[in-house]
């Protein structure tokens, strides 16, 4: 029997932490703040929630793949940001999208396109739901008569796979671990694993251009992607199938990251590789994280690629359970499908031992295995990282706001930014009274050119104002990153939420010639209103 997703949070219902565990983080979070949390917050039951009653209702053409059950359009109410999770236990779904399409093929998407833009209803296109900018939300204002979210579930297949190019065509609505059974027994990976991976889908992650798990060369989806197809409100897209082209602007490029205000996209030729079974790890302990950071530039420049090059300051590592030696930490690793990688892992200790790192014998592993690290540090840092989403839903239950920043910014920038931040965003816990507050610090990719940092904040909220606290520590971290040089995302997309910086960002000429695309492809302005562009 597969298990019942969680319609307010993440994950699904009986995972994570139990009330005794909650209680306990409770206990020491309170020890460490010197301050006492309150009581969890009870999840919400469906029946308890007073959903505004649907303003339309589904054609018949449309009725046989929609539906308005309640607990549908709860589940398709928010995304997975602590906003939508502090709405969700606090009992509010005040935007519920009217209906649910799941349409089966490109037909039935392009029928209910066709309607909402007859209809003036808005189509939310909707993947598995991991946003944590504000993506998937139906509030969409007063110019549309409702709402439609269009879930791609149905599309969950491989389609077909090149064996000789080695590459397969996917269809978008597949949720990560079904595309790998797929792939499995072909010996073949697409070697995309996003934190969001077991909850999120192919099309999602080329809608919102998602970073993987991966440290160096292949970060994004983006390097994956053979060609897109997409149905738009203007017809179908679809870009030719190559390795590579120059052949002006990328019809792929153009879709990647377009978070359904263009189209919805079905499905994709990606580039899939051969299942790894060559394993190398290690890990650096550092006094600073200035000398972590030092190290982890070495490695990134030397060309070496490491499939992990992970810089955890030493709060990040104590919180995570990673290590409590009050070090900062850097975790290594190497897979490859080809070759042993002894000499690689021991180039990279060496880079970082040449910048004051600690990397004991027994900290070097070296395999021929079909898996990845499971013991030590880095053993730690995958299962804090897996229960990562859980303990955060936990905490915002016992009123702790729990937010995560990340960015990338060029190395000569990194200081900077990473004092500007962590300050700014201290500055304004306090001063909004969330507080006491703690601001950690990891790379979750690093680049030849720099790194992505990526920011975590613990601060004790109050009721009622816990809200407003993150709105303004929220705003404080955008400002900051703008400010000292990096990008208002390297990997958790747009959205709504980080719509004021994104438009500070892009250069005015592109805002314009986006909003003439829009217009083009979506003359209605149906699709994902509010998201990159407004409407109209």
């Amino acid at each position: 029997m597969q298990a019942q997703r969680r319609f307010w949070g993440w994950g699904v219902e009986g995972a994570g932490p139990t009330r005794a565990q909650q209680e306990k983080m409770a206990g020491t979070l309170s020890d460490r703040f010197g301050v006492a949390l309150r009581a969890p917050i009870d999840p919400p039951t469906v029946g308890e929630l007073d959903l505004p009653a649907p303003r339309v209702a589904p054609p018949a053409a449309l009725a046989a793949f929609s539906t308005a059950d309640p607990a549908e359009r709860a589940g398709h109410t928010y995304g997975k940001s602590f906003r939508d999770i502090w709405r969700a236990l606090h009992r509010e779904f005040a935007h519920p999208p009217d209906f649910v399409a799941v349409p089966r093929d490109e037909d039935e998407i392009t029928a209910v396109l066709d309607w909402c833009a007859d209809a003036r209803v808005a189509a939310i296109p909707y993947g598995g739901g991991s946003s944590v900018v504000g993506g998937v939300e139906c509030a969409i204002g007063d110019d549309y008569r409702g709402a439609v979210s269009i879930d791609m579930r149905a599309l969950d297949r491989v389609l077909e796979i090149d064996r000789t190019s080695r590459a397969a065509r996917i269809q978008a609505g597949v949720y990560g671990p079904a595309l790998e059974d797929q792939l499995r027994p072909h010996d073949l990976t697409l070697r995309h694993f996003p934190q969001s991976f077991e909850f999120s889908t192919l099309g999602g992650w080329l809608a919102t251009r998602s970073g993987g798990h991966y440290a160096t060369l292949h970060t994004h989806i983006d390097d994956f992607v053979e060609s897109i197809r997409a149905v738009t409100p203007a017809g179908v897209w679809e870009s030719r199938r190559l390795p590579g082209s120059g052949a002006g602007p990328s019809p792929d490029r153009f879709l990647l990251g377009s978070e359904g205000t263009l189209g919805v996209i079905t499905e994709a030729w990606m580039r899939v590789q051969d299942r790894p079974v060559f394993r190398a790890s290690a890990t650096a302990r550092f006094a600073d994280f200035a000398t972590a950071t030092a190290a982890a530039r070495a490695v990134a420049q030397a060309g070496l690629h490491p499939a992990n090059c992970r810089v955890l300051d030493p709060v990040e590592a104590q919180l995570t359970g990673t290590d409590d030696r009050g070090e900062a930490i850097l975790l290594l690793a190497f897979e490859s499908a080809d070759h042993p990688l002894d000499a690689w892992i021991a180039r990279a200790v060496e880079c970082a031992r040449d910048h004051g790192g600690r990397v004991d014998d027994d900290a070097i592993v070296v395999k021929h295995t079909d898996t990845g690290a499971r013991e030590g540090a880095a053993g730690n840092w995958r299962n804090a990282f897996v229960r990562a989403p859980y303990t955060r839903d936990a905490l915002i239950a016992l009123g702790v706001i729990s937010e995560t920043f990340e960015t990338a910014c060029t190395w000569d920038a990194f200081d900077a930014l990473h004092d500007g931040v962590t300050h700014a965003v201290l500055d304004t816990a306090q001063a909004v009274g969330a507080w006491p507050a703690v601001v950690t610090c990891r790379f979750t990719h690093v680049y030849p050119d720099g790194p992505a940092p990526y920011f975590t904040v613990l601060a004790n909220g109050t009721e009622p104002e816990q809200l407003a606290q993150w709105d303004a520590i929220k705003r404080a971290a955008g400002e900051a990153i703008l400010r000292y040089g990096g990008t208002i995302t390297h990997h958790h997309a747009v959205g709504r939420d980080h719509r004021p910086w994104y438009d500070q960002q892009r250069p005015d000429a592109f805002a314009t010639a986006w909003r003439a695309a829009k217009h083009s492809l979506d003359p209605a302005g149906i699709l994902n209103p509010g998201v990159l562009v407004d409407p109209r």
